[in-house]
């Protein structure tokens, strides 16, 4: 989708991935502005530091409050929600702020779009999502639904609706690699389970899938990319080799292998190549329109990190913890799509 002369608005802006969307972006269109949307003044002020470009429009403001997001979406073009509260611990302790910012915030994204006939609107999903064992999973599994279900309530307008579902991103903040990475200078690394695998998208590839999935978009699907798995034990091996492994137990909430595509999923989605679709599956008196993109999937077929065919080795991951920048050299170890 050529971006040029379009106004974009960003929601959690200044997270890892809305700061690395921006630069893509600025680099790559001549856009007529990017709104940054978060509620954070102090990340703003250090955005613009770090991007002080003058097609940036720096608005504070909280998902939570539609009023504001109808402003926000006055005259946009695309909108990329990609803001969330996204630590596990933390939704499972504040139960009613991680619904209030991740679920009612979808559903204040969707209504201020369609207020505004915004013709794009592109939410960020993660594998937590499907089959949810936390909190976190529950809420953004909630925001899919909104978002794919969004047609139904934008006839007669422009806006179409779609998601992206993806894995852990390497080059987020709280990324394992750089606690692997910090661990091994003590000669101590902590495991949860030795049999755990995910599957690994970088940074950078996150906003590709995402620009790319935008021309693709014809309402209420969810694209999931074809990426990697790894072994958390190829991690640790690659990172610290000479390292003691302890085994501190899966934390609540957490699952010892990830899905991107369920079997049930699977009877109304389709491969294109470089990913899969799961195209609209509305509730409602006309149902979608049949999808004859790419090719259907097998009866059964599910996309999991154990049963992967693609696997990343200890090469791979020494090359991607060697392009970490020092500042996410830090943080805890939790991986997520977006910031708030």
């Amino acid at each position: 989708m050529n971006l040029d002369g379009k106004t974009i608005l960003i929601t959690g802006a200044t997270g890892s991935f809305g700061t690395a969307f921006m630069r893509t972006v600025l680099e790559r269109y001549d856009v007529a502005s990017i709104r940054a949307f978060s509620r954070d003044e102090l990340k703003q002020s250090e955005l613009h530091s770090k991007i002080p470009d003058d097609r940036i429009r720096l608005l504070l403001g909280d998902v939570r409050d539609l009023d504001r997001l109808r402003v926000a979406t006055r005259g946009v073009d695309v909108v990329v929600h990609a803001a969330a509260l996204k630590q596990v611990p933390a939704c499972e302790y504040n139960p009613f702020e991680a619904i209030q910012t991740n679920v009612l915030g979808a559903q204040n994204v969707v209504s201020a779009s369609i207020d505004n006939d915004v013709p794009l609107t592109i939410a960020l999903s993660t594998d937590k999502a499907v089959n949810p064992a936390n909190l976190y999973g529950a809420t953004k599994l909630c925001a899919e639904k909104i978002v794919a279900q969004a047609g139904a309530y934008a006839s007669g307008t422009a806006a179409r609706f779609a998601s992206v579902r993806y894995g852990n991103v390497v080059g987020s903040r709280g990324s394992v690699i750089p606690i692997f990475r910090q661990q091994a200078e003590t000669g101590l690394i902590t495991i949860t389970d030795e049999r755990m695998t995910r599957f690994w998208i970088t940074l950078e590839e996150a906003v590709e899938f995402v620009l790319s999935s935008m021309s693709l978009v014809t309402g209420g699907e969810t694209f999931v990319p074809k990426i990697p798995s790894m072994r958390i034990t190829d991690i640790a091996e690659a990172l610290a080799p000479d390292a003691e492994r302890r085994i501190v137990g899966i934390r609540p909430g957490e699952k010892l292998h990830e899905v991107l595509l369920t079997e049930d999923e699977s009877r109304h989605s389709r491969d294109i190549g470089d990913r899969y679709v799961i195209t609209a599956h509305r509730v409602g008196l006309r149902p979608a329109p049949e999808d004859d993109r790419g090719e259907p999937l097998p009866d059964g077929f599910r996309y999991a990190s154990d049963t992967n065919e693609q696997w990343l080795s200890a090469e791979d991951v020494r090359r991607m913890a060697a392009a970490l920048p020092p500042a996410r050299r830090a943080g805890d170890r939790r991986d997520r799509v977006g910031d708030d």
